[in-house]
Order: structure tokens, then sequence, then C-alpha cells
């Protein structure tokens, strides 16, 4: 390491791990049985990045990944580190309109593919997109009209299923066997620690998905942080439920256990049964996920059957976490060293991080200190002029961790990158007097009553500490007279009492000011959430225009 920096690709890190602690655990799918050491691991990156360099795939090029958390995901990622490749993450709620824009944008030259997901076939959408596979789809001259920079499409499913025209993940293995060993060598020695490595589209909540171009510095030296702060060992085995595709599961995860040469227990999709069977099973010491995660887990009537006595630490992520969560996290999973982080795709993405030690009340009230070697400052949204300590502004950041840019977008760059490289991340916070950042809302989600501004985050701490209450979401409601009024979404416990506007007006009365407080409230079941767990607020801003609008 050079100070704060970890100079060593992707590559460099797995070969090191495979030196080092070559018969330790370090990768586990339990949905198959697949089981990798570091040894093990490490060689089948390399045949298959042998593989792939035989099937015709050069350094720059744009492999996308459109599947699950399946065995093969980590794989094709780490070999495409090894020979100069981009790898890019796709959302696996992905329809045909939306996965044509990604590869289409990206200019991906391969895409990688599971059958489907949820009943909806991957397959049958991409041949939709390129028919022209179905005849020619082997062939080196293979050109598709929708999508002209695809040179092959690789299937991760059974060899006996493989469609006509996809190449199989086991056939490429086969191919790699051919391939020069000592050129394979060379160009993955070759890889350089600012190359772009990575690109993640970011979620879509707002606005067309950018393609977030990462190096390996960005992701390998964040990995290391992340993994720091819960004092990561080869012993610890990491319980990885949350998307790969998202940085939540490849920056937090992969790359915070790679790191340390931890073992990864990765599941293939979210399931609070299979999590807490797999944390016994494997005697996990660390579990991720978004403060919804947990509050499932917990409510799992066959909670208390599970030995989760090995558990640790962890990160709860994605959303403010409810302090009750937070409390019952540490007390019933055991997770005293649990910790919170913050930041976004386009910061690679943690820029904060409470650590082990840190206590209840800054874990869920604050999201923890910069991260070695990133500079945060707290800007006026409007202007950019630096706020005083303690003001609330704009979270704006500067460092290692920003990005290269969004690919084949100058202008949304531009946009979000100022003239003193800081990325604006269109978060509001401040900084209380111990150097902790207090996200306070997204000035986009801000809500202006009468010319009072309103974070709704307060709000809703506020609401979730009401009796019976499980989760909620605070957001804007058009309003003549006022200009906005605020509109609360609960979820509440199935044994709760009837809980409506007047109970939760009397309720906060005495504890914020009016103003804070809404004028409409409507139970779900649900919230519309992003694959990775976030809470799709301006579904719910749609919803209740349609609701209480007038």
């Amino acid at each position: 390491m050079r100070g704060y920096l970890v100079d060593t690709t992707i590559g460099g890190v797995l070969e090191r791990n495979a030196r080092e602690h070559p018969d330790k655990d370090a990768l586990i799918y339990p949905e198959t049985g697949k089981r990798h050491t570091w040894k093990s691991l490490n060689e089948e990156v390399d045949l298959l990045a042998r593989g792939f360099l035989a099937l015709g795939v050069k350094p720059g090029d744009r492999m996308t990944m459109w599947a699950t958390n399946v065995p093969q995901w980590l794989t094709v990622c780490y070999a495409a580190a090894k020979m100069g490749a981009v790898f890019v993450t796709a959302n696996t709620h992905y329809r045909l309109s939306e996965i044509e824009f990604l590869l289409r944008q990206s200019e991906s030259h391969y895409v990688c593919l599971i059958p489907g997901f949820r009943g909806f076939s991957y397959v049958d959408s991409l041949l939709q997109i390129a028919p022209e596979l179905r005849e020619k789809g082997l062939e080196d001259d293979f050109k598709a009209e929708r999508l002209p920079f695809l040179k092959r499409a690789v299937y991760l499913g059974s060899p006996e299923t493989t469609p006509q025209g996809f190449v199989n993940y086991l056939d490429i293995l086969e191919m790699g066997r051919g391939f020069p060993e000592e050129e394979f060598l060379k160009i993955s020695a070759s890889q350089k620690v600012d190359d772009v490595v990575n690109m993640q589209y970011t979620s879509g909540t707002t606005g067309f998905p950018k393609g977030v171009m990462l190096t390996h510095q960005n992701i390998v030296t964040n990995g290391y942080w992340i993994g720091f702060h819960q004092n990561f060992t080869p012993e610890d085995r990491v319980c990885i439920p949350v998307p790969l595709f998202h940085c939540f599961g490849l920056v937090l995860g992969a790359m915070a256990a790679l790191n340390h040469a931890s073992a990864m227990i990765v599941l293939d999709i979210y399931s609070a049964f299979d999590i807490l069977v797999n944390v016994e099973k494997e005697r996990c010491t660390a579990l991720y996920g978004v403060p919804t995660m947990f509050i499932t887990l917990l409510d799992q009537k066959s909670f208390g059957k599970f030995d989760l006595s090995s558990l640790r630490t962890g990160i709860m992520a994605g959303s403010p976490c409810p302090i009750k969560t937070m409390r019952e996290t540490i007390e019933r999973m055991g997770m005293k060293d649990i910790t919170i982080c913050y930041g976004m795709t386009e910061t690679s993405p943690v820029v904060t991080q409470t650590t082990a030690t840190d206590s209840l009340e800054k874990k869920v009230g604050t999201v923890g200190r910069p991260m070695p070697g990133v500079e945060i400052k707290i800007v006026d949204p409007e202007t950019g002029t630096e706020l005083s300590p303690g003001e609330v502004g704009e979270v704006a950041v500067r460092g290692y961790v920003n990005m290269r840019g969004y690919y084949n977008m100058p202008e949304a760059t531009r946009a979000i990158l100022d003239s003193d490289g800081f990325i604006h991340t269109g978060d509001l916070g401040k900084f209380d007097p111990d150097g902790y950042l207090v996200i306070t809302g997204r000035w986009k989600d801000m809500i202006i009553r009468a010319g009072e501004n309103i974070y709704p985050s307060e709000v809703e701490e506020a609401i979730r500490n009401m009796p019976g209450v499980k989760d909620v979401a605070v957001v804007a409601v058009p309003s003549k007279l006022h200009g906005e009024e605020l509109g609360a979404f609960v979820i509440v416990d199935e044994l709760a009492p009837a809980l409506g506007l007047k109970e939760v007006k009397a309720y906060l009365r005495p504890l914020i000011a009016g103003y804070k407080i809404p004028r409409y409230v409507k139970t779900v079941d649900s919230f519309p959430l992003t694959a990775s767990g976030k809470i799709q607020k301006f579904k719910l801003r749609e919803k209740a225009a349609e609701l209480w609008a007038r």
C-alpha cells in the first residue's frame, strides 16, 4: 500500500490470496454447492480468461453480465479484470428496452447471461434485440443491426440447454486450455491500477441509467477500507445476499472480502430463510443488507430456531437505519460490530463509514466519518459555497473514490463534477461536532412547505418510533396553498391497532414542529424498491399525487 491507496489490481490481489492462503475458503455458493478455495478460484479464473482471449476478447472490450448471483458471476468479473476487459453490470430486473439501452450505450462486445429470472426470459429478450444470433452468433463476421458492437453471447446455463448461436461457459473454459499461458500472463501483468475495470449503471431511480466508469484503484482501495473498518481477516466469513450487480454486493461485499482474504458466502437471490440457514451452516461472521432486509429477518417466525452466534459484524446501508432495527440486530443477532456506510456509485461507492467500536447513537444518527483519502465538504446546493460546520447543505466529495466519469456522457459528467474536482452527491447533510456526517435527506427529495425546508428523513425517524410502525416513507404532495404538503406511506405490524392520520398527528404533535407533520397518511403492505433494496420515492410521489393532490 502507498498511504491510503492500494496499488494492486484485482488480479494482483487474487493471486496474492492464492499464494498466501491457498487452502482457505474463498467462494461458496450454497444454491449449487459450488465451493472454491483461493487457489482453485484463481486457477478457474486464469483458465476462463485464457478461454475468453481465445474467443477473441481484447483489452478494453466491454463484457456485460446479466445474471443473479450465480457461481460464474465473480469468475467472469475477475477474468475480465485479468485480461483488461471492462466488466459491465446489468440490473437483474431490467426488461427489454432497458437491457437494449445498456448494451447499446455501453457499446458492449460480449454479454454473459443466465436463462432468465422470475419468469422473464433473458435469452428471448436478447434474441428479440439481436435475432441474428440464431444464425450467425458463432461466426467471426457476426453483426447485429440493433447492437452493432456485439460479438458473442455467452450462456451461463447447462450445456444441454445452450441456445443456438450462444457459447457456453464450460466451452470457454475448455478453450482456455489451448491458449498459451505465457501470452495470458503477459497480458495480465500489463494491467494498471488506473485502468477502467468496471462500469456500474446507476440504479435509475431518476432519469436514464448512466455508466459509471470505475478503476481497479477505485474499487480495490475502497474495498480494502470497507473491510478494514469491520476488522476483516482471513478467518472471517461474509454472507452476501445483496445483488452483485450493485456496488453493495460487488465492492462492499466481494472487494472487501477479496482484500482481506475473507470467505464469501454468496446467495443467488434474497431469501430471509435462506440467509438464516446459511449463516448458521457456514458459521458466517458478517452479514450485509439494507434495513428492510434486517427487519424481515428479525420478523421471521422461525428466527429463534437458528444459531447465529458466529455473527460479529457486517454492513447495514442503502437507506437510514431505524434505531429499533439496529438495536435488535445487535442484541438478537449478536452483530455488535455492525457498521453503517454511505456513498454513491459515482464514488466507488463508500465515502463514510462507522467503525466496529462506534456507539449505537453514531450508528443510527450518522453515517460515520470520511474514509481515509476522502475529502468531504458541505456546500450551498444553489451556489456551491462551502457552509459552516453544523449547517445543512449538499454533500460534495473528492478523492481517489471519484469515478473516471460517465461513459460517453461528458455533459452528465460535467453536471455532477465541479471544476475543483468535487462530485456533488445531491444528498443533504451536515457534520456533527465529532466529525461524523449526518444525512438529512435528498436535495431533490427536500420538501418546501410555505417556504419552510423539511427533510423527510427527520419526519420518517419520528414516525418509525411510533408503536406498531415497521417502516415509513415521507414524500412531497403538490399543494396549491402551500406549494407542497407531506404525505406518509406507513407499513404497520400485523397485530397493530388501526393507524391513520388522526393517530399519527396525535403522536407527532408533541415531538416535531407542526409544519413537519404529514397532512396525509396511508398504510401500505410494501414500498416499491429498486433491485438493491432502496425505496423508489419517485413512484411514491406519483402515487401521492394521484391520491391527495388537489
